[in-house]
């Protein structure tokens, strides 16, 4: 019996879901999903020593930014209506123990100071909190006789928290997935009297082949060895689901899942087990490989970013980390 024979024997009228897809209009009024350019977070790469803008080749219409140069870039994208930015800092001096992380003249410190200065309250400004951008191995911690000391890694962890709070920074977003690391950042905070910053954790980071455009980026890809002791192997979601529960106990104000589209399923599970902000990072090789197949000819750039990004909250993100952010927000704006 054909589908529409059978619907036409019941007793009830028949239901067609089409009706609601009819024409454009119509799909507008019942479409579930919603973006907004408010959902959307924009990292910006930040470097010492540069005096202008160098477009990151693996990552096409990104650029690493002088400090001269932040304040016009932030000005444009909020002219878009962004508001929130994730600033990564490249320094010109790296060592074994990632002291320009903390120093107050760091190049993030300087970042957060200049637009904190120059926009006020009119944007969010998150920090990431880690070294391997500013160690000589490249890794996330402080390495002793080979392996990662997870404790000593805390307290330049800390460190550098308590610099970027001085600095006028809305949130610190530790991403070395140490153990502990959210319970002693939030300590630190409070004890230095900084209990208005929040702190975003990046709870659930797969150790994920999508972040070699980053690393080429940030110039932080390790020199040896990988990150597969620290950051969660992609097979397991109970561990995610660990990784977060635990963050929440140690006072976390959000959590993060990162990368996005292949973990749409901790995105939900998240969700639906807790009332904290998820905060999902639509990584860098997830952008690389629009571009690349957008410049190819193969797919469409504007339909697939928006799919992207609509897929990931649809899941059930409430913040989007993207490089997209600038495009999403032009596509909003019609």
């Amino acid at each position: 019996m054909k589908r529409s024979e059978n619907f036409c024997s019941r007793k009830f009228p028949e239901v067609r879901l089409r009706r609601l897809r009819r024409t454009a209009s119509i799909r507008d009024l019942f479409q579930e999903t919603r973006l907004s350019v408010n959902d959307l977070v924009c990292p910006l790469f930040v470097e010492d020593g540069i005096r202008e803008a160098r477009e990151i080749e693996s990552m096409p219409g990104i650029f690493r930014l002088p400090l001269d140069k932040l304040a016009q870039s932030v000005e444009d994208l909020s002219g878009l209506g962004i508001k929130a930015f994730i600033i990564f800092g490249i320094p010109s001096k790296k060592d074994e123990s990632a002291r320009s992380a903390y120093s107050r003249i760091g190049i993030v410190q300087r970042s957060i100071e200049l637009l904190r200065n120059q926009f006020a309250d009119k944007i969010v400004l998150i920090s990431d909190v880690c070294l391997c951008h500013y160690t000589q191995h490249g890794h996330c911690g402080i390495i002793e006789h080979t392996h990662i000391d997870n404790d000593k890694t805390l307290q330049a962890l800390s460190r550098i928290a308590l610099s970027h709070a001085e600095s006028g920074v809305d949130f610190v977003a530790p991403s070395a997935m140490m153990d502990g690391q959210v319970c002693t950042i939030r300590s630190a905070l409070d004890a230095s009297k900084f209990t208005d910053v929040g702190i975003i954790a990046y709870s659930a980071k797969i150790s994920s082949n999508l972040y070699a455009p980053f690393r080429h980026a940030a110039k932080s890809r390790p020199t040896y060895g990988d990150r597969k002791s620290y950051q969660m192997a992609y097979a397991n979601a109970e561990e995610a689901m660990r990784e977060i529960d635990l963050d929440i106990g140690e006072g976390a104000d959000a959590i993060m899942i990162k990368p996005a589209i292949p973990y749409l399923d901790l995105i939900h599970r998240a969700k639906a087990s807790t009332l904290v902000p998820i905060c999902a990072f639509s990584v860098s090789g997830e952008y690389s490989m629009i571009k690349a197949g957008a410049l190819e000819g193969h797919i469409d750039e504007n339909e697939a970013v928006t799919e992207f990004i609509t897929c990931i909250k649809r899941a059930g993100a409430d913040i989007i980390i993207t490089y997209h952010a600038r495009k999403m927000a032009e596509l909003l704006l019609g």
